[in-house]
């Protein structure tokens, strides 16, 4: 909703009217939200206009009015986007953006400077085909007014040619006295929302100026799915078919649930986890089959095969599960092969019904550090051993999981990835994803047409149709004769195989809805095409690389074309910025999965070459065994090096001498060589020196000690604390990290790894990371400090590598041509047990060719020692 600049006076900004118009036609919703704000103040302000549209639409239109003048947004190519936005940057414009908003939301922000007693109109539009889960469809609009509109509507119109059955609509904000003001005309194949409360009506109180419009406005309807064939709609030449079919019997399912108990689950994710399979395993039917395995870096199982989901058996798993605690490491590879033989071995030897439906439901909110941990292998060797027979669902619980990872898993195996969001109603995620998926009535469903009168078809064959979804197929006509449209339908059911087909005819809608043809227009092209584009870009994410590139290459060709905002394009907004008649340039990008959570997270949202994301501060760390790594987001990158020497040695990472800081680190070595042969390292203390400032501190695996004009202290891991000093804050978090920040300086965050006491092997070992070090001066040098105003270098000859997933490429940097290899590590600020993988150029031999000279130039003689 449009809001003023924060130094602004409210009552100098009205919002003179929001209207949100939305025509649902045969599932497909086009919305359009216009707003009017009006600049009473005597000089030029921002305003700025932020509306929540759902994850799953997509922008088409977005316009500003101005003094009679008319700004359009332009949908590009994501590259070329950027290009305008990075000019824009340089010259030191603004950027507006889409951000994550909550779960089911995206948060669209653009600002514009308006003059003074002057107004602004706001329009954007989006679309989207809405989905049929759990037998019914929704539309939601979110509303955050801020203040009191004198014009404020809701107006839906729905248009179902098979019947509507239901319409309810409600919203998070409506009291009992707003409630009757929600008017509802529902007729056989029409339904009319209008929501519009005066200014009155929408105070919080008689004698408040607050607003109630604060939420969600919910419609949730469901149409008459009367045909076993479904219902087919054909407008200007492309058909949509709907495919519902009532009264089918559900088939039995064998489902094993594979369990992550690792430490990272400990605490209130096991209890929901704990609370969601008691649920879970209630909603099981006594025809299923179940098994349960849990996994750390162990892999054990409540029993060797599937088992009867009678009520005896039932009691006995809830009591199983209720033992269920967290510990050791994350083992998923090993987990999940545990469940796909035992699904084989009990399919093969007759063990459960013949005519059923094998998944796995995979829970998990880590990624996998212990056996097999790279995650292209985990996924072919699950590939291989499925052999596409089962469909896998993975769950990934809380912002620490790797989404991409488990995406691509689901993707290759018949299944789909569904991230679980950390909150008190985590058990009822966990239980209302087992309810879409527990009902299935139809298995590998085939809709088939005349291959001589359609083409460019959606996907037409699915793994299954569950009870209360809807499976939806579109194309082109090559011709308007419908004489010889035959359609076709099989699958497998319960006792026996479906087989339905027959001929289908063009409704006119006219004759259905006479007073508003106008409106339809070409809204199945749009939905082919939002579908095609939808399937596109998940086809992007598996098969060869050439089918990658292909598919990628054709969705942002049909993005383009149809003027939808895309993982693969923007929308690009060239405003007026200020009175002087200069101009800036605003993107608004789509998010994927991953990067949202990227953006709940804080982090800049990507870090890949191929997307895209506004300038964020760079980071500069240290962690493991030692990897340093140096990232870019200014060129969505990131580069990574080793450091190898023996146990004891000293390096300087930062050293600044005309701010007076340094930074020295001792490596570690491991307890005894392991049984690979390999010698590890890790930093397991920092000395940090602020001269001018008087602070000394050391910060090992114990303990940290330090000082400051005289004043000495200690503290330990063990505690939580927060200090503040003249130059000094410190923030202590319990057995995790330590937050130093240095006065109108730099900050570094210092995170503990903590290892099993027993291990045979590791110890416990600290990661440093660097944060606001543009503060400091350019002679700053060290093994990290080196990189805090930047590095120039640029990538070429991209060529397949040692290892098919890490290619090589030529990188040009300080003169010299270096080999260097797409790799990736880890980052352990928001999950120091399992960290997030940071896609980096590795470059080798201890960092020759990018570091300034050679390794052993940075070691030192003691922990607060420049040389």
């Amino acid at each position: 909703m449009p809001r003023q600049k924060r130094s602004t006076l409210d009552s100098t900004v009205e919002v003179h009217s929001v209207k949100v118009d939305c025509a649902v036609t045969s599932r497909f919703a086009h919305t359009v939200i216009t707003s009017m704000t009006l600049n009473k103040a005597n000089i030029s302000q921002e305003i700025f206009f932020e509306m929540d549209l759902p994850k799953t639409a997509f922008i088409t239109n977005f316009t500003m009015e101005i003094d009679g003048q008319v700004y359009v947004g332009e949908v590009k190519e994501k590259g070329k986007a950027k290009k305008e936005y990075q000019k824009a940057v340089s010259m030191g414009r603004t950027a507006g953006l889409v951000k994550a908003s909550g779960r089911k939301m995206e948060k669209f922000s653009v600002s514009v400077n308006i003059a003074a007693k002057s107004n602004v109109t706001f329009v954007l539009t989006h679309e989207e085909l809405l989905q049929r889960k759990l037998g019914n469809y929704e539309f939601m609009s979110r509303l955050k007014l801020k203040q009191l509109v004198q014009e404020f509507q809701i107006v839906v119109n729905i248009y179902e040619p098979q019947g509507i059955l239901f319409v309810d609509a409600h919203a998070t904000f409506l009291s009992n006295e707003l409630l009757p003001l929600v008017e509802k005309t529902v007729t056989e194949k029409k339904a009319h929302i209008l929501f519009s409360p005066t200014m009155e009506q929408q105070r919080k109180c008689p004698s408040c100026d607050g607003t109630l419009i604060d939420g969600d406005f919910i419609i949730k309807y469901d149409v008459n799915h009367a045909t076993n064939l479904g219902e087919i709609q054909i407008i200007n030449g492309y058909f949509v078919h709907f495919f519902a079919p009532p009264n089918l019997e559900r088939v039995p399912t064998n489902v094993v649930f594979v369990i992550d108990r690792s430490g990272s689950m400990y605490g209130i994710k096991m209890q929901q986890t704990r609370e969601a399979m008691q649920a879970i395993l209630g909603d099981l039917q006594e025809e299923d089959y179940f098994a349960i395995v849990e996994f750390d870096d162990i892999i054990n199982s409540w029993k060797e095969t599937l088992t009867k989901a009678t009520k005896e058996n039932l009691v006995e798993a809830v009591k199983y599960v209720q033992t269920l605690t967290s510990r050791g490491g994350t083992d998923i590879n090993g987990g999940l092969l545990k469940g796909v033989q035992m699904l084989m071995r009990d399919k093969a030897e007759k063990r459960v019904p013949e005519r059923s439906i094998d998944m796995i439901i995979l829970l998990t909110d880590g990624m996998p550090n212990s056996g097999e941990t790279d995650p292209r292998r985990i996924n072919d060797n699950i590939h291989a051993v499925n052999g596409g027979n089962m469909s896998l669902f993975s769950l990934g619980f809380g912002n620490g999981v790797e989404y991409n990872f488990l995406d691509t898993l689901s993707q290759h195996n018949k299944g789909i990835a569904r991230r679980i969001f950390e909150g008190s109603d985590a058990t009822l995620q966990l239980k209302g994803f087992f309810e879409e998926v527990s009902s299935p009535l139809l298995s590998q469903v085939d809709l088939r047409y005349p291959s001589n009168a359609v083409d460019f078809l959606t996907t037409n064959h699915f793994s299954q149709l569950f009870n209360g979804s809807e499976i939806v197929v579109a194309g082109r006509l090559i011709d308007n004769n419908l004489d010889n449209f035959i359609v076709e339908v099989y699958g497998q059911g319960f006792e026996k195989d479906f087989k339905v087909q027959g001929q289908t005819t063009a409704l006119d809608w006219g004759t259905i809805y006479p007073d508003e043809g106008y409106i339809f227009g070409d809204f199945t092209e749009r939905l082919w095409a939002y579908l095609t584009i939808q399937q596109l870009l998940e086809k992007s994410k598996k098969g060869s690389n050439e089918e990658k590139v292909n598919a990628t290459a054709r969705a942002l060709e049909m993005s383009l074309k149809y003027s939808f905002v895309t993982p693969l394009t923007s929308m690009v907004v060239i405003k007026p910025e200020t009175e002087d008649g200069k101009n800036s340039t605003q993107i608004a990008d789509k998010l994927t999965e991953a990067e949202r959570q990227r953006s709940d997270q804080g982090y800049p949202v990507s870090r890949s070459n191929y997307n895209y994301m506004p300038s964020m501060p760079p980071s500069y760390s240290v962690d493991g065994d030692p990897h340093f790594i140096i990232e870019l987001p200014d060129r969505n990158d990131a580069l990574c090096f080793n450091i190898n020497d023996k146990p004891g040695t000293i390096f300087t990472l930062v050293k600044d001498t005309k701010s007076g800081i340094l930074v020295n680190g001792q490596i570690i070595g491991d307890k005894q060589i392991p049984v690979d042969g390999k010698i590890y390292t890790y930093f397991w203390r920092f000395g940090i020196i602020q001269r001018t400032l008087g602070v000394k501190l050391e910060v090992n695996t114990k303990s940290i000690i330090g000082s400051q004009d005289g004043k000495r202290i200690k503290l330990q891991w063990s505690n939580s604390t927060s200090l503040k000093g003249d130059g000094m804050d410190i923030i202590l978090i319990k057995d995790r990290s330590i937050t130093i920040t240095l006065k109108n300086s730099v900050k570094f965050v210092i995170l503990l790894h903590k290892v099993w006491k027993n291990h045979p092997y590791h110890r416990d070992y600290l990661g440093f990371y660097t944060l606001d070090t543009h503060i400091l001066s350019p002679s700053v040098h060290g093994l990290l400090g080196q990189f805090y105003h930047g590095i120039k270098y640029e990538v070429t000859n991209l060529r397949p590598g040692e290892v098919p997933e890490k290619p090589d490429a030529t990188m040009h940097v300080k003169g010299q041509e270096l080999t260097v290899t797409r790799g990736w590590q880890r980052d352990f600020r928001r999950d120091v047990k399992n960290g997030e993988n940071v896609p980096c150029w590795f470059i080798h031999n201890n960092g020759t060719g990018i570091i300034d000279g050679d390794a052993k130039d940075y070691i030192v003689s003691g922990l607060f020692q420049s040389t």
